[in-house]
């Protein structure tokens, strides 16, 4: 029984969902709108601001898809509400990030300057040069957008220089010591 798949999605004032054949769901808020079609198999209903998936057999496919739905449908009315923000930090003497246009410019230790074209439906901000913020409505191209960023650099265990999540905590390793 899934127990995230059976969960009701409530949804919030200013966002309609709109279900159209072969289970595309359609989600418009105050931030964007969202189009994403599901597996057929499951059956996606919307009854008085109350959304709901159900399965309709108890094999292992459909009940692995069931929790899936739920949660990618969940994340949509939750991206065109409110948005998805993640926060990078730089950390290492003499790295910084620079913002030119839709140019990400990454000084972080390389013989040049690492360069993203930052994508069309994410925005991305550095209010500070050791700070990045990339946000959107779309859940997993926000999240992706930062993981190829983070991978430009990351956190080393020794000195902790490089690229991380502001909540991320990394595991500091103790150095050589001299020998006595």
């Amino acid at each position: 029984m899934s127990r995230i798949g059976n969960k009701a999605i409530t949804i919030p004032a200013g966002v309609e969902v709109s279900i159209a054949s072969g289970n595309e769901v359609t989600v418009k808020g105050p931030k964007g709108t969202l189009v994403k079609t599901f597996s057929p198999l499951m059956e996606i209903s919307v009854d008085a601001n109350v959304l709901t998936v159900k399965r309709p057999n108890e094999e292992k496919h459909t009940k692995q898809l069931h929790g899936t739905t739920r949660a990618l449908i969940a994340a949509m009315v939750e991206g065109v509400n409110t948005g998805f923000t993640k926060t990078l930090k730089i950390v290492g003497i003499g790295y910084r990030a620079a913002l030119a246009g839709s140019e990400l410019t990454l000084n972080v230790g390389f013989s040049h300057p690492v360069k993203f074209t930052v994508p069309s439906d994410v925005k991305v901000e550095v209010p500070d040069a050791n700070t990045i913020n990339v946000s959107g409505i779309d859940k997993q191209i926000v999240g992706q957008f930062a993981a190829v960023v983070r991978a430009t650099k990351k956190p080393e265990p020794y000195g902790g220089k490089g690229i991380r999540y502001v909540d991320e905590n990394v595991r500091r390793k103790e150095g050589k010591t001299a020998k006595k």
